[in-house]
């Protein structure tokens, strides 16, 4: 313990700038973007996009079909994360039980086939779309990690500190990922 912490009067704790971040002005215009885009997106692939689909050849319309499905299950995805932080935030839930419904939602795992011939004949609005809604993808991915993997971190390096052995794997996971 340093001599200012003995002033302090013990540890100094740590401030998460993160969990700053999720309930402030940025994360409500955070929120409103992927809820905005959630509905764009559904107006759209019922409306116009429809129509686009109808038109377009074989190969582009199996792409069509493929992307707009990807594009719906990452906005999905998107919507129940950010739904659960604004719970968070309004005090509906704990950061705790957020973390462990959070569990279900899979963040980075959505991935999009951009670029290509096949992608470049598809409905301009629908590749907005998928990459308006990948760069949010993006934002929503790393402000997780800055929330919720960093708390993993801690609970796992306080466990290991009990376990000597369990510390040096910790280790050598951090030194050189896992193995097998």
């Amino acid at each position: 313990m340093t001599e200012d912490m003995k002033k302090a009067g013990g540890p100094v704790e740590t401030v998460h700038i993160a969990h700053h971040l999720a309930s402030s002005d940025n994360f409500q215009s955070l929120f409103q973007e992927g809820m905005s885009l959630v509905e764009e997106t559904a107006m759209y692939l019922d409306g116009e996009g429809r129509e686009e689909a109808k038109q377009l050849p074989r190969p582009s319309s199996l792409a069509y079909a493929t992307e707009s499905m990807r594009l719906t299950t990452r906005l999905m995805q998107l919507a129940s994360w950010l739904l659960l932080q604004r719970a968070v935030n309004e005090g509906e839930m704990s950061r705790e039980q957020a973390g462990s419904d959070k569990n279900k939602v899979r963040l980075d795992k959505l991935s999009s086939a951009t670029g290509g011939p096949v992608w470049e004949e598809l409905p301009q609005t629908l590749r907005d779309l998928v990459e308006r809604s990948t760069r949010l993808q993006e934002r929503v991915v790393h402000l997780d990690k800055m929330l919720y993997r960093k708390d993993e971190a801690e609970r796992s390096e306080e466990a290991n500190n009990d376990n000597p052995v369990a510390s040096q794997i910790s280790q050598l996971h951090a030194a050189f990922g896992k193995l097998g």
